[in-house]
């Protein structure tokens, strides 16, 4: 599995529409993007209260990066 894989089935783990989920994958110099989009109805799932879940994802998401060897991982939530 790699990292956006590992992306997608974090989110797609807490929203109630997993299909509507997209995660791409920027490289930019030597950090890797993820941009994570999701319907605006599902944001504040994702992002939580007071943005815990959203700091809770960024860590798996980090942690998972360092373990594989990735490099530095940026992480964008944005909503359509």
């Amino acid at each position: 599995m790699n990292l956006v894989e590992y992306a997608e089935f974090v989110v797609k783990s807490l929203v109630q529409e997993p299909d509507l989920v997209r995660v791409q994958s920027f490289q930019e110099e030597d950090v890797t993007i993820l941009d994570v989009m999701v319907p605006e109805s599902e944001m504040g799932v994702v992002i939580g209260k007071s943005g815990h879940v959203i700091h809770a994802i960024r860590t798996l998401i980090q942690a998972y990066a360092y373990v594989n060897k990735s490099g530095k991982v940026r992480i964008n939530v944005e909503s359509f």
